[in-house]
């Protein structure tokens, strides 16, 4: 069960970032396919293993903010990615939220497929 959470987190990262590169403006891509690939895992992997940790240890600033913290958190993975992987670009704090909203939105119907509701 841990392995295909994680499985769907890389999944819903690389689509996510691809469609992000290919659609928002100020979202650059520069490498190879392979390092997308790499990217989208890293980022996968962060949302299942680090994001739990971070939304337990953020708790009392989820409540109080309705849970709009937890987008600073996504916010700061998709940051470090841009930070270690010098072919990913991102112009600026607008296409920055964008990109977020988008990995978001693609995580959402794959997480429902994971819990069996779709």
């Amino acid at each position: 069960m841990f392995l295909s959470r994680i499985l769907f987190h890389i999944i819903a990262g690389i689509v996510g970032l691809w469609i992000a590169i290919h659609f928002i403006d100020g979202v650059s891509f520069s490498g190879h396919l392979q390092t997308l690939l790499i990217m989208g895992a890293v980022l996968g992997i962060m949302n299942a293993i680090l994001k739990p940790i971070l939304n337990l240890i953020t708790l009392p600033i989820r409540l109080l903010t309705l849970g709009l913290s937890g987008l600073i958190i996504n916010l700061v993975f998709v940051w470090a990615l841009e930070i270690f992987f010098p072919e990913f670009q991102i112009s600026g704090l607008i296409p920055l939220f964008w990109t977020t909203l988008v990995v978001w939105a693609v995580s959402i119907p794959i997480s429902l497929l994971m819990r069996g509701k779709i």
